[in-house]
């Protein structure tokens, strides 16, 4: 059974559902019409691209180029993350990028040739598809557990130096702000699992089902996925914050305070 088609004019209509949160703002005062319509045009533009842009990269199938497009995707998703955060994006620019790269290629080649094990383990529709699908779950795990490691411990800057005084060594000293940074990283992907399929159907899912196969196949993709967000995550978390430990701390122990955009 194929996809049922949508007109561009029953797009069109689609944008009509926008004028229920335009009454809303306007009514409350929210200030929301402008940034809503501001995404909703950025988001319209960028998916007409990348729509055209994956119909071409998807005929081409070409090894080199499916690689150098989700590279691409990850150097972008890092710079989302940083930016995101309170730390200067040069500062930890370099050990995001190979954290990020270690987690999403390491992930996304082991499903496709184990798991999925298909003949072409660099397949446009997989390795983008799900490359896509890792990045952009495990960004804000990320955006979380970089922001909460490095605040903490800017607020708490007296607590771990006297830890540090007391002759503990800094990783035992960043231990209980590394295991809440990772933990509340985690923290959303962990509740969307649990409550998956009773309290919401998720997308790829949807996306699955609406594409002509079986909810049976749906299902399996969409556990395979989430245990890939979930060991993704945790990867890419893990490795960004000790490799920039060398980065924002000095040979004491001590965190940097240039480290911080506000400085």
């Amino acid at each position: 059974m194929d996809t049922v088609d949508i007109t561009i004019l029953s797009l069109g209509l689609t944008f009509l559902l926008l004028i229920v949160p335009v009454i809303i703002s306007s009514i409350y005062g929210l200030k929301l019409i402008k940034p809503l319509f501001y995404s909703v045009a950025r988001m319209s533009i960028q998916l007409v691209l990348i729509g055209v842009f994956l119909k071409y990269l998807f005929l081409w199938n070409n090894m080199f180029v499916n690689l150098v497009w989700l590279a691409i995707m990850v150097v972008v998703a890092v710079f989302s993350a940083i930016r995101s955060s309170s730390v200067k994006i040069r500062k930890i620019f370099l050990p995001g990028l190979i954290s990020f790269s270690i987690a999403t290629f390491a992930v996304v080649i082991y499903l496709n040739t184990v798991v999925i094990s298909l003949k072409n383990i660099f397949d446009a529709r997989y390795i983008i598809v799900l490359g896509g699908m890792l990045l952009g779950n495990s960004l804000r795990g990320n955006i979380v557990g970089i922001s909460t490691f490095y605040k903490n411990l800017k607020k708490d800057t007296k607590p771990y130096l006297y830890v540090l005084s007391l002759g503990a060594s800094r990783f035992e000293a960043i231990l209980p702000y590394f295991r809440e940074s990772v933990q509340l990283a985690l923290r959303p992907t962990l509740a969307s699992m649990a409550t998956m399929g009773i309290v919401a159907l998720p997308g790829m899912m949807t996306g699955v089902i609406l594409g002509g196969a079986s909810p049976e196949v749906a299902i399996k993709y969409q556990i395979m996925i989430m245990i890939a967000i979930v060991v993704s995550t945790m990867i890419s978390v893990v490795l960004t914050i000790l490799m920039t430990l060398r980065v924002c701390f000095n040979r004491c122990g001590v965190l940097r305070k240039d480290v911080f955009n506000d400085q």
